[in-house]
């Protein structure tokens, strides 16, 4: 949901669209330095939060981060704005801080994990916040030279990080699905989600992102489309939303949307019309 005017706002935006989770941006994603949010600002927002029986939060951190760059400059900017995100999250009571694994830039898989994951660890060292944010690592479609889309990868940055009880997985249907691992069918679904559990855990798993895909499986192309509308389909969704494994589980839509959020009622409405 979108924080323009406030970050509090993002709760009546969240109660017009009758959501249960939310993800937000805690600052303009698209620069290096934003400042913490006021006092004011930070005690509305825990206040609204309190108000409406703390739901689950999140905040996806700034899509300029990339902790697996090989320069210098981008790495050294990197750590700091993570610091920054980490500070916000943990001075607004959320919870969880979804991020991309990043990119190697043609540095190789090997090396981008063994870089993003002391960098993760410097950011957290550098923060200083504790158990009361835990980062989510989110699966990608490995576009690029995007580190994320192996499901092993994860497991790597987790095992490897010093911080590792600080850090679990954000679930992106699109994104696991143009990476290549199919939820399409029972069968499907089944294997995925054991390949899933058996590479990191299911423990891990704190957190989902509802997309359909407009590219096919395996394309290794990141386009959301509304649900059921895509290449996953509506059988997909069914699954997921009736694993009993995640019935407690936040799960939040990053789907197009427009001022008057009638796309988010709608995936909602079908959403929901898929729990058995």
């Amino acid at each position: 949901m979108s924080v323009s005017g406030g970050l509090r706002l993002a709760f009546d935006r969240l109660a017009v669209v009758d959501g249960e989770a939310l993800q937000i941006f805690t600052a303009n994603q698209r620069q290096w330095l934003p400042k913490l949010p006021a006092e004011q600002e930070v005690r509305l927002f825990r206040e609204m939060r309190r108000s409406l029986a703390e739901i689950p939060v999140a905040s996806h951190d700034s899509y300029l981060i990339n902790l697996a760059s090989p320069k210098p400059e981008s790495e050294a900017k990197s750590i700091t704005a993570l610091v920054g995100e980490l500070r916000r999250c943990a001075a607004l009571g959320v919870e969880y801080l979804v991020m991309h694994p990043g990119s190697h830039l043609g540095e190789g898989i090997k090396a981008g994990i063994t870089r993003f994951t002391a960098n993760l660890d410097r950011a957290f060292k550098e923060a200083g916040v504790g158990a009361e944010v835990m980062v989510l690592l989110e699966t990608t479609a490995g576009q690029g030279s995007s580190l994320g889309a192996d499901f092993s990868e994860l497991a790597q940055i987790i095992t490897g990080s010093v911080f590792s009880p600080q850090l679990g997985v954000c679930f992106d249907t699109c994104h696991v699905f143009a990476a290549g691992y199919d939820i399409r069918t029972p069968e499907a679904y089944r294997q995925t989600m054991a390949e899933f559990a058996r590479v990191i855990g299911l423990d891990r798993l704190r957190l989902f992102h509802l997309n359909d895909s407009k590219k096919e499986l395996g394309s290794r192309v990141d386009r959301h489309d509304h649900i059921g509308q895509g290449q996953i389909g509506v059988e997909g969704f069914r699954l997921l939303v009736n694993d009993p494994r995640f019935s407690n589980h936040p799960m939040v839509l990053e789907t197009p949307k427009t001022e008057d959020l009638h796309e988010d009622k709608e995936n909602l409405q079908l959403l929901r019309s898929l729990l058995e």
